[in-house]
């Protein structure tokens, strides 16, 4: 799947940098800009470099200023935008189109000259490889020259007015850091400078960093004489350098185009998502193992979104040793049952604030067993799964607990532990402590799993069977809400009135949270095991269409609710206050789709249905981080994404639908 982008999609420069690329290496470090070569966020870089993966993370090369000159005649081929509006670049007035495949690829055409650019990282290496083409059929010489912009600080922070750059012949220190560069141009030095002021429009919407500053020591020339064409390479990389730009390309290329091959996907749409998949597979030195990165640019890599990421990302990628990789990765760190929600870093402890991680670990297991039938890892990963239900069913942290209905407790206190977790201060902007809905789905998933599982290794203990059997009928009993058709998406402390025998009604009218129409629901019909009557099965989907859906991903509160936050944006509390109160979320669409087709007996007719309502990602696919999806949108008109430009479960959930439509289409 190619996207291809002409002078009307920047026919002015906030229409150019609205969309950006993104290359990963596979060890939490990535290079991206928009597509008009501009840096309109503070991790935008053309070098994010990561040292210890996959988030150590430094900025090394900010970006690349372009020029041409012929004839006494200079020209920005870049285009930066500066918060001084006199001294932005204007380079998007000659570019003439933008290509993204496997790789960024810019063409210009300015002075009888037609100048491509490409951009590729190297996978497991801090490498930026930019190759430059020119097509001079003018009869006039030219110069094409390339200054690199030079930062090299933590992810997140600017350099300061003092800080010193030494320069030698192919190599650029600062800070205790040394990049080498390659290059087959003219390499000129010269008196350091320190360039400020350059204008982040991305980032000033959200009230994060305005602009940015960096520093320039050092050109690289390139001549391009009449009638003639050249090219000019630029390696830029933390290792010695042992390759050309051109064959780094070559490499990107094939590493993708090798990840659609092994997942054996037909469709265009989703075999771009396999290869967006790839791009947060990450190495955890801490583990020695694999992990999956949250999201670009912010995220790192936490157990919950892993845990769901994975099925999508690895599992239906056919990625079947990444995914075991990552599996013993988080089994080496379970405590108390419980997965880690973020990794320790040098002598911190990890966190373990979540209840669904665990329970999602376990989903995950099965899914890989589906498709591998691998019942040695099934075994060998049996004690932590075991572990994970005998500490939910005696109680862990924070609040977890079986409580005697046989439904899950989870949250006390200020924590905040399932997948709608916002906390801003002493304010739970979506507090869930309760019986939260989805996360007792997975609990019965879980306990029926284990239950296959003990089968299939030959365990006596018939325990998950019958607990499994005392969760459905609570469940059942607990959770519908009769008056909505639909499910209460948690039993909190404030809702006790449910388990005392009161009306849903009365809840409705108290307007407790117990009431609301939220997403977590969906997935009490898209997990593997029934847990509703095939009847509440379809109200529940039928509910979820009507009052939240959209094409674009889930609202997370219907808008009719007065809790419901239409806009996500502005600064930090305001964004919170916002982030589950009614935003839109891609990776809920996923499961929606699935309760879809399940609902609908996987027909021939319900098949198409979802084709036709999964075109509409395809343009989702070409705005904000071009070929992937992004973390969330507005909640009332979800025109422009949100928040991560790429978020892994939102990729991989889409990709689980994908590879649901093409079993049922080559199945006939």
């Amino acid at each position: 799947m190619k996207f291809i982008y002409g002078k009307q999609d920047w026919s002015a420069r906030t229409r150019g940098q609205e969309n950006c690329y993104l290359l990963t290496n596979g060890l939490g470090g990535f290079s991206s800009c928009s597509m008009i070569s501009s840096n309109t966020r503070a991790d935008h870089a053309l070098l994010m470099a990561c040292t210890k993966a996959p988030n150590h993370r430094y900025l090394m090369i900010n970006r690349l200023e372009e020029t041409l000159e012929w004839e006494g005649t200079s020209l920005h081929l870049s285009s930066q935008e500066y918060e001084k509006k006199e001294r932005s670049e204007q380079g998007y007035r000659y570019l003439s189109s933008f290509r993204f495949e496997d790789y960024p690829k810019w063409t210009y055409h300015a002075g009888g000259a037609q100048i491509t650019k490409e951009i590729a990282m190297k996978q497991e290496e801090n490498t930026a490889a930019v190759k430059y083409t020119a097509d001079n059929q003018s009869e006039h010489d030219m110069v094409l020259t390339v200054i690199p912009y030079l930062q090299f600080t933590p992810k997140g922070t600017q350099p300061g007015p003092l800080q010193e750059f030494e320069l030698e012949k192919g190599r650029i220190s600062s800070n205790g850091m040394t990049v080498f560069f390659q290059t087959n141009g003219t390499f000129e030095p010269f008196a350091q400078e320190f360039e400020e002021g350059m204008y982040y429009a991305q980032d000033a919407c959200d009230g994060r960093m305005r602009t940015g500053c960096a520093y320039k020591n050092h050109k690289i020339i390139r001549k391009v004489p009449a009638k003639s064409s050249v090219t000019l390479e630029i390696v830029y990389s933390m290792a010695e350098i042992r390759e050309s730009a051109d064959e780094i390309l070559q490499e990107a290329a094939a590493y993708r185009k090798q990840l659609v091959q092994e997942s054996g996907l037909k469709h265009q749409e989703a075999q771009m998502l396999v290869k967006s998949a790839g791009q947060f597979t990450a190495r955890r030195d801490s583990t020695g193992g694999k992990t999956i990165l949250a999201g670009f640019p912010f995220f790192e890599d936490w157990g919950r979104d892993t845990m769901t990421a994975v099925a999508g990302c690895c599992i239906s990628a056919r990625q079947f040793e990444t995914a075991k990789s990552i599996f013993r990765s988080f089994a080496a760190y379970c405590r108390d049952g419980l997965m880690p929600n973020l990794f320790p870093e040098g002598s911190s402890e990890p966190q373990y604030n979540t209840a669904d991680a665990a329970l999602l670990y376990i989903h995950a297991v099965y899914l890989y067993y589906q498709k591998t039938e691998d019942t040695a890892f099934v075994k060998e990963i049996w004690p932590v799964m075991e572990s994970i239900v005998s500490w939910y069913k005696k109680g862990t942290a924070h609040g977890i607990r079986m409580d005697s209905d046989g439904l899950l407790l989870a949250g006390e206190g200020l924590d905040q532990v399932t997948w709608m977790d916002v906390r801003i201060g002493d304010i739970l902007p979506t507090p869930r402590h309760g019986k939260p809905v989805e996360i007792n789905v997975y609990w019965y998933n879980a306990l029926c799993i284990m239950d296959v599982f003990a089968g299939l290794l030959h365990r006596k203990d018939s325990s998950y069977g019958k607990m499994a059997q005392t969760v459905k009928i609570s469940f059942r009993e607990k959770f519908w809400n009769e008056q909505k058709g639909c499910l209460f998406d948690v039993l909190s402390e404030e809702g006790a009135e449910q388990e005392e025998g009161l009306a849903g009604r009365k809840r409705e009218q108290q307007k407790l949270p117990d009431a609301q129409i939220r997403c977590n629901q969906i997935w009490a019909v898209s997990m593997p095991f029934q847990l509703l009557t095939e009847e509440q099965e379809k109200q529940v989907v039928d509910t979820v269409f009507e009052k939240l859906y959209t094409p674009y991903g889930l609202r997370t509160l219907e808008m009719e609710d007065e809790q419901f936050h239409g806009v996500y944006g502005g600064e930090q509390k305001e964004r919170d206050l916002a982030y589950h109160q009614g935003t839109v979320w891609v990776f809920p669409l996923g499961a929606y789709y699935l309760a879809y087709l399940k609902t609908r007996g996987y027909s021939k007719e319900a098949a198409e249905k979802v084709k036709g309502q999964l075109e509409v990602l395809e343009s989702a696919m070409r705005e904000g981080c071009i070929g992937q999806l992004p973390e969330i949108y507005d909640g009332e008109n979800p025109d422009f994404s949100r928040g991560c430009f790429a978020q892994a479960w939102s990729v991989g959930e889409i990709l689980r639908v994908y590879e649901v439509l093409e079993t049922l289409e080559y199945s006939v």
